[in-house]
């Protein structure tokens, strides 16, 4: 129920709903939990197609593992809507066209769906051009890259897709935030083997799981961030205000200093300390930005061909000599895959801290909570 009128979609979340108390966790059936997060975003004003994806979107990243960037960021979304802070239309307008490229003004609308709506032109230009370059500004938080990529893997397209984020991160050898965690990830059709769907943030981590580990009230990992003082921190708090690092130092910010020139500066959108904060500036807009390079895999050879030697180089991989300790070799993405494979079978986990959280949410749009009813 949405401010007393209902959407006829509770009833369906509650009787399929998976229960399993499971390391303070919850288990949920993933169309449950869609359904659920679609009739939230109802409730925040948005259009049936809007809350449709960004429900999808989320609740898939939940079942990939990636629990920093799925339903655990229900709230601040909505929060951000409600605030006016985010435009619940959907409007894109395109500029710059042509049969190759577009450039795409969000007006400011949710980063999900305006995101989606880009990889799903840039893979029709590609399917019609060879080749497909959108460029989104005055955008949102478009959540998991690898979604978008994985779209155009599915369409026989090798795909890039890259997107920036406020600034946590430092330069290498600095030490104030200049760069967000600025994410980058890739999508590559094959043939009889999975496809493979790469997805990383340029600093060590995600930050938002370290947002996730302040709402579990866990520590973190030494390595991922520093505090305010320049120190190494456990403390998700301490990490919060201070810095994020960069992978691989040098090399992670270079990477870095790339996708914030695809995704901002060759598109118009905020850069580095401009862009505004999803969790701390309740005053201004994001307007962040997203790039999206979509190709046809069979542009320099027939497509069949191309399958058959991403299958050949998966499998020489696999049997490749094990250094010591190792168990396997996974494949860029596969670990993922092995998630979501586990979590649609057995349920998506998700912590008492998170539920409590979408209980409020749930509350305040006055939706109906039966699919929580174990901790009510």
């Amino acid at each position: 129920m949405v401010n007393g009128t209902g959407h006829g979609l509770t009833k369906y979340c509650c009787r399929k709903a998976v229960r399993l108390l499971i390391n303070n966790t919850e288990r949920f059936e993933r169309k449950s939990l869609e359904l659920f997060i679609k009739e939230v975003f109802l409730g925040a004003g948005l259009d049936d197609g809007q809350a449709e994806v960004i429900a999808r979107h989320l609740v898939l990243a939940n079942l990939r593992g990636v629990d920093s960037h799925g339903i655990s960021r229900v709230e601040i979304y909505t929060k951000r809507l409600e605030k006016g802070l985010v435009n619940k239309k959907f409007n894109p307008v395109h500029s710059y066209e042509t049969p190759v490229s577009a450039l795409i003004d969000a007006q400011n609308t949710s980063g999900i769906p305006i995101a989606t709506y880009g990889i799903e032109l840039a893979i029709k230009k590609a399917k019609n051009s060879g080749i497909g370059i959108v460029g989104i500004n005055n955008s949102n938080h478009c959540g998991m890259l690898a979604d978008y990529v994985a779209k155009a893997a599915e369409e026989d397209c090798i795909a890039i897709a890259a997107t920036n984020a406020p600034a946590n991160m430092p330069p290498w050898g600095g030490k104030e935030r200049f760069f967000g965690t600025n994410p980058i990830a890739y999508g590559v059709p094959a043939g009889k083997e999975m496809d493979i769907i790469f997805d990383m943030a340029t600093s060590k981590v995600a930050r938002g799981k370290i947002i996730l580990a302040q709402k579990n009230k866990q520590k973190i990992p030494l390595g991922w961030a520093l505090s305010t003082a320049g120190a190494p921190t456990e403390d998700p708090e301490e990490a919060l205000d201070g810095v994020v690092l960069p992978v691989g130092g040098h090399k992670g910010y270079g990477i870095a200093f790339l996708v914030e020139t695809l995704s901002a500066l060759f598109t118009g959108a905020a850069f580095g300390p401009y862009i505004g904060d999803l969790y701390k500036d309740m005053e201004n807009t994001q307007n962040t930005g997203q790039f999206f390079l979509v190709m046809r895999a069979d542009l320099f050879q027939p497509l069949e061909i191309f399958k058959k030697r991403v299958d050949q180089m998966i499998g020489e991989i696999r049997t490749l000599p094990l250094m010591e300790g190792a168990d396997k070799i996974f494949l860029p993405g596969e670990m993922e895959i092995k998630k979501l494979e586990d979590r649609t079978k057995n349920g998506i986990p998700i912590s008492k801290e998170v539920i409590s959280e979408l209980l409020r949410v749930a509350n305040h749009y006055k939706i109906r909570t039966e699919i929580f009813n174990s901790l009510v």
